[in-house]
This record gives structure tokens, sequence and C-alpha cells, in this order.
């Protein structure tokens, strides 16, 4: 018979952050990387007594090459959290960190008010997370048996739930979990993850390794869960489209940095397009040095811009012959443009 743990505290702790997190102290508010580099991006502090993870000055090299450099992120409690960025920009290890798996070189961490460091255990029990490249002590259970000991170590494990989503997934239990492939073992872990409906959920590429049909059913499931249970999410992908009916915050990661964080409303309302009819032309003097990325579109291109909202530069009425309009893009398209602008070396000037 497998130990139970008490969960008393853990019971405790999940009540007060779906209270509201009016439970964790207040850390000076977190800005993004604009307080630590130069890029005056869009920025909306958030105070730390209404964020359910914080990190601040998260620092985490490996073998002398850093992964995470001076990181400060805040993340509200209810927000669903886009950490998007290319490949080897740090989504991952930032996960690991916050769930206890990697330690970080320095700075201060803060998960449900727990520090991951000395509290990892009670962090994973109040977490539902799905991991790029999971490991599995225990592969040679079958699924119902995976389920029923992960189950042991979550409090408030709802069985009616987990049996929903399992049939929803098309999930066997008989089968031994480590004969499945990539896309059966994947729907497994995300059942392991929403199961207990916790309070947070870390996921990691969910949709990796799913055919169209079940990553359509999957990406149905987690819209709905995230409806129904209000949970703060943390969601790192490639695959900006299939999120963007979901998301409300955004932080772009670039070489272990943050570059922007700030609410999805806050990043609309401070891009502005031009449309013009080559690359060199159609911004008005001045601006300049606020275009972030130009791109082809259709027989013309488009400039995009970034600016405070309201800025009178911006909005004001003149002599210009091209229109300066607000932004109507996608979450892939405005992710797309500020990466662009890191991976040139361009700064926007405020």
């Amino acid at each position: 018979m497998l130990p139970r743990p008490r969960w008393g505290f853990a019971e405790r702790r999940i009540n007060r952050v779906r209270a509201g997190a009016r439970h964790m102290k207040t850390l000076p508010e977190v800005a993004n990387a604009g307080s630590r580099t130069s890029v005056p991006w869009p920025t909306e502090p958030v105070r730390c007594d209404s964020s359910a993870v914080w990190a601040r000055g998260l620092t985490k090299a490996f073998s002398g090459t850093a992964a995470l450099t001076d990181l400060d992120i805040s993340v509200p409690v209810g927000a669903t959290y886009l950490l998007a960025g290319p490949n080897g920009a740090g989504k991952t290890t930032l996960l690991s960190i916050l769930l206890d798996l990697t330690r970080p070189t320095s700075g201060d961490v803060r998960v449900l008010g727990l520090d991951p460091q000395r509290a990892g255990a009670e962090v994973r029990s109040c977490v539902g997370y799905l991991l790029e490249k999971p490991y599995h002590a225990y592969s040679w259970m079958t699924v119902r048996e995976l389920m029923r000991h992960h189950a042991a170590y979550r409090p408030g494990w709802d069985w009616s739930y987990a049996g929903e989503l399992m049939r929803k997934l098309e999930i066997d239990e008989e089968r031994v979990f480590g004969t499945l492939s990539k896309g059966q073992a994947r729907r497994v872990e995300l059942v392991m993850a929403l199961g207990h409906r916790p309070p947070l959920l870390l996921l990691d590429e969910p949709t990796d390794g799913l055919d169209p049909m079940m990553r359509d059913i999957v990406l149905r499931l987690l819209r709905s869960h995230i409806r129904e249970s209000s949970p703060t999410t943390i969601v790192a992908t490639h695959v900006l489209h299939e999120v963007d009916a979901l998301v409300d915050h955004v932080a772009v990661l670039h070489e272990g940095r943050l570059v922007l964080q700030c609410s999805r409303g806050l990043l609309e309302r401070s891009l502005w397009v031009i449309r013009a009819d080559s690359v060199a032309s159609g911004i008005p003097r001045g601006l300049e040095a606020r275009v972030i990325h130009s791109r082809p579109d259709g027989d013309s291109f488009l400039h995009i811009l970034w600016s405070e909202p309201g800025d009178p530069e911006l909005v004001r009425e003149g002599d210009r012959s091209i229109p300066i309009e607000p932004a109507t893009l996608t979450l892939e398209e405005m992710v797309v443009a500020f990466l662009h602008n890191v991976s040139n070396g361009r700064d926007v000037q405020s």
C-alpha cells in the first residue's frame, strides 16, 4: 500500500491561492526586461501579492553557459501566460526551476507562495505540469496503476473528472505506460496534469506528438478546463496559433533574457502599422527608431511600430500622406515581430 503524505498544508495552500493569493508577500513591483535592458517595450508591473508565480534576478548556468540571465517574471493569479521564444531561449529551464527539477544558480522564485527549493514536493503536489521531455520512473506500470500512484500524491484528485478525460482522450488503462507511443503517452500525461484541478498549470509544448485530430480534441479540453476551473496557466509553445484564443498575458524570452512581459491587451494597444510601397518608404521622420519589424504584405510592405497607447506622435493627424493605424495582428504575428527585432540586434527607442 502506498504511503500517503499529510495534505493539510497543501490543501490550505490551494484554497488560499484560489481565494486570490492574499497570503503572498509583496515584492517591489516586477517589471520586464525594460528595467534591465535598453528595450523599453510594453510593461505592466504586477504586485507579487496578486501573483501565482514570480521570480526576481533568476539566473541559471550550465557548465558556465547561461541558460537564464537575471530574469524577472510575474504571473498574475488566473492568467493564461504565454512563454514564447526560439529554441534555446530558456523556456523549459524556467519551468523546470519552478518545479524544483532544476536548481537556479542565483535569484529568488515563488510558486503559489512557496519557495520550490525548500518545498519542492508541496509545489509539485499543487501544480499540474506537462513537461516537454517527461521522465517516468514507473514506466513498467499500467496506465491505471500509474494513475493511482500519481493520484495518491495529489490532494483533491477527482476520479470522476479524470475518468471523463480518459474517455475523451481514448486512453486504454490496461496498457503498460512504457509501451505507449509518444502521442499516447502525452494524453496520459495530460490527464495526470488536469485530474486534481490544480490552481496552477505548467504546460510545455502541450500538443507535441499528437496527430491533428487528437490535437484538436486536446485543445478543446484545455479551453474547457481553463474556462471551468480558472487555473493560472503558463504555456510554453512554438505553435502560437493553437493558443491564440487562450492567452491573455505574453512573455518573450531570447537567449535567456526576458525581452517582453505584459498583458495581451496592453501589447495590442502598443502596436501600430504603416503600409508602404517599399521597405524604405512610408515611415514619417522621427519614428524610424520605433519600427520593430518590416515585412512584405501582398504588393506592399507592412511596418510594425511600437509606442505607448495614445502616444500623440502616432495618433496626431496632420500632413501625413500615409496613415498610421492601430495594429490588428494575431498573437503569432506580434511575437514574431518582437523576435525578429531582438534577433537583428535592434532596440526600440521610446
